[in-house]
């Protein structure tokens, strides 16, 4: 979605127009609108803003690079994402907010995170967004799921579910 109610974007589409075509949830911030487009979380939180205001719910992809977890910034980052991301909403904006956890260097690399890295990041979301916020987020996980590891995944603590990427071509 972009940040604009009309005009002329070429290759982007509008919250409103979304709206038209009956979509009710976007996915907004994930690594490859970043890496690939260049987003950063100054866009990310006006295309979060402008999709709330038009009553669409937001997941939102936060996630670590292999180079950030190498240097044990994933609790800096994940942190940095979410105040950045949803900057200037208050409590009951942020209820309409899902927060994926995709680590950055686990989407499509067939790399999974332990069950423990999940649920310690996990908490750690559902920490910074509660003293923020006073709130408890929906938080979702995804990178490299698939048959073998879901059931794992889904039994982990506080999840409240799970963007599959690559995996859900194949029904």
């Amino acid at each position: 979605a972009y940040v604009l109610d009309e005009g002329a974007f070429t290759g982007e589409i509008s919250p409103l127009q979304l709206k038209t075509f009956g979509v009710s949830y976007v996915i907004i911030g994930h690594s490859e609108r970043c890496n690939h487009f260049h987003e950063d979380d100054k866009l990310i939180n006006l295309k979060v803003k402008s999709c709330l205001r038009h009553n669409l719910k937001v997941i939102l992809c936060i996630g670590e690079t292999s180079e950030e977890r190498r240097l044990n910034k994933t609790a800096l980052v994940l942190k940095k994402q979410i105040l950045s991301d949803l900057d200037g909403l208050d409590a009951n904006e942020i209820r309409d907010v899902i927060i994926a956890y995709e680590p950055v260097w686990a989407i499509g690399s067939g790399l999974t995170p332990t069950d423990e890295e999940i649920a310690d990041a996990i908490k750690y979301i559902e920490k910074i967004i509660n003293e923020e916020y006073d709130l408890i987020p929906r938080v979702i996980y995804g990178g490299s799921i698939n048959e073998s590891n879901i059931v794992n995944i889904m039994n982990i603590a506080n999840i409240d579910g799970v963007l599959v990427g690559g995996s859900s071509i194949n029904p």
